[in-house]
């Protein structure tokens, strides 16, 4: 799985993604689009990656502009700009099939033949509680809360729920400003120390409300002190010349990038976690 640079990517990552040498190890089975895992060389320094061309893409009917790669490297810069750190470096690049998304991988090497040093997604003393899970009756218990029920199969259903957790709810609110219309949860990867990463952001930034995601649990509630604070700055970024929304006017279209401006400023007039709007299917199939 992909994830991110994080705890061990400081400030050159990026750079080092963008200019370092690349070299493609093999593809990632069961992807609907191209995915490569490769790593970057230079000057003695080599990080694992996944590199996704947009020769490889699969069009979507209801994303007709641009590319899946550019949205993932826009969720990124959206990402960062928030200070959360939840989506994994990710650069545009030229590549061996020429222009794609780069980004920095997380845990163990998909081929066991090649090991250059990801860090583990999950494991050993450092694993945690599920984030997401299935429970009987009609309440998700302390610590958990409600998206809804699912069939479980032989005429019966479960509440699914996920953690109350302060990772999730920031991603939450992340994804309420990008649109994410296909947050899933094989998408969050976790590392020892109880860093969350959340990877796979080409279906994102639509101008119309597609926002589909298993992390509903806060839906209506106020938002947090430190959403509110992040949500002022981001509006401050994206306005007009302003230097992140420069740089997503390179990677969105024109009415992409003024949907982001009045998603962040809807939620920040709101004070509240968003709904889900009624139009478009809530929470995305497979869940998983």
């Amino acid at each position: 799985m992909t994830g991110d640079g994080g705890a061990g990517a400081g400030g050159g990552t990026p750079a080092l993604l963008a200019e370092g040498t690349l070299s493609l190890h093999g593809r990632i089975p069961d992807a609907s689009n191209a995915v490569l895992y490769g790593t970057v060389e230079r000057g003695g320094e080599r990080l694992p990656c996944v590199y996704k061309p947009v020769r490889g893409e699969r069009p979507l009917w209801d994303f007709p502009d641009g590319s899946l790669a550019r949205r993932e490297v826009a969720a990124y810069e959206v990402c960062r700009a928030t200070g959360w750190e939840l989506i994994p470096p990710t650069v545009l690049r030229d590549g061996p099939y020429g222009e794609g998304m780069c980004q920095v991988w997380v845990g163990p090497a998909p081929h066991a033949d090649e090991d250059p040093g990801g860090q583990d997604a999950e494991g050993g003393e450092d694993d945690e509680e599920p984030l997401l899970a299935l429970v009987e009756g009609d309440e998700p218990g302390a610590g958990w809360k409600a998206v809804g029920f699912a069939d479980v199969g032989g005429g019966r259903t479960a509440l699914l729920v996920h953690a109350d957790d302060e990772r999730l709810r920031r991603l939450a609110v992340l994804d309420a400003v990008i649109n994410n219309g296909d947050r899933k949860g094989g998408h969050l990867l976790r590392v020892p120390g109880g860093r969350l990463y959340a990877i796979d952001h080409g279906v994102t930034f639509h101008a119309d409300d597609k926002l589909r995601t298993l992390l509903w649990g806060w839906a209506g509630e106020e938002l947090t002190g430190e959403a509110v604070a992040v949500l002022h700055e981001l509006t401050a970024d994206l306005a007009e010349g302003a230097p992140l929304a420069a740089r997503l006017s390179g990677l969105l279209t024109g009415p992409e990038v003024e949907a982001v401006r009045k998603r962040a400023g809807a939620m920040l007039s709101s004070g509240r976690h968003p709904l889900p709007s009624g139009d478009w299917p809530a929470i995305p199939w497979p869940p998983v």
